[in-house]
């Protein structure tokens, strides 16, 4: 199967948050309690309860007047995905069949490594059941050869899903007709989700103008991982050693501890 990207186009979007409200329907996801602080945006950042949400942003336009930008934020599914790196039980994993990033929530420890390593702030921790959770890109409607919600939802076409060759090929021309930019496919080995903006990137409010793999991460995953598990292998083939020169190490039984100290 060609390898499939996920593409959103702002100069489309009329932050009508149909995707936003698709999302949570598919995903059976509850409704939260939020508070007006001052923004159309609504919630303010992405939760457990929300995978992806819209951004509002006005801005002054090159005639001094006032435009909106807006901007859909979600799991960007990367090559490169440090919070599989990270994860230690497995519950964070590469869908190979789509190019996604997974989550099974069963074997999710709530450790929130996953937290901390996402250069793009995506997953979120729920503290009522201690487990994280972020997008999946609808992996079981994307296994029954449907698109993903949020695109099945879009009205206008400014969401996407098809061939990553043919996807960005798309994003390129487009970014050029408009006059902006590609942003996503540069970073991490690449992403499985992508932006036309059309705006420079340092123009849009909350965006991550260089993410990449935290040195940390990539500290554990190129050094201090492998050198443990040769010291853990080391500790395992030293103690079989032993078993077999030594045997195994039995205690005195309480009459022949008896008899020791007797003949001593």
């Amino acid at each position: 199967m060609a390898e499939k990207i996920k593409l959103y186009d702002d100069s489309k979007c009329t932050a009508c948050r149909g995707c936003q409200l698709a999302c949570k329907q598919w995903n059976a996801l509850k409704a939260g309690q939020t508070k007006q602080w001052g923004s159309y945006q609504n919630p303010p950042t992405l939760q457990p309860n929300n995978y992806m949400i819209i951004h509002f942003q006005d801005v002054k336009d090159d005639k001094g007047g006032v435009k909106w930008l807006f901007r859909k934020e979600a799991c960007m599914h990367c090559t490169d995905a440090a919070c599989v790196t990270v994860c230690p039980s497995g519950a964070l994993y590469y869908n190979r069949e789509f190019g996604t990033v997974g989550l099974n929530h069963d074997l999710c420890i709530g450790c929130k490594n996953c937290v901390a390593a996402c250069p793009f702030e995506v997953p979120k921790y729920d503290a009522g059941t201690d487990k994280v959770y972020k997008c999946d890109m609808c992996e079981s409607r994307l296994a029954n050869n449907m698109t993903p919600a949020c695109v099945k939802a879009c009205p206008t076409g400014a969401l996407s899903w098809g061939d990553k060759e043919t996807q960005l090929k798309r994003a390129e021309a487009r970014a050029k007709e408009v006059g902006g930019t590609v942003y996503g496919p540069q970073y991490v080995g690449g992403t499985h989700m992508a932006y036309v903006l059309s705006e420079k990137p340092a123009v849009y409010a909350g965006i991550h103008l260089d993410p990449g793999v935290p040195w940390s991460v990539t500290l554990w995953r190129g050094f201090l991982k492998p050198v443990s598990l040769l010291a853990a292998g080391g500790i395992l083939a030293g103690s079989f050693l032993h078993y077999l020169i030594k045997g195994p190490k039995l205690p005195y039984d309480d009459a022949g501890a008896g008899k020791k100290e007797g003949g001593e």
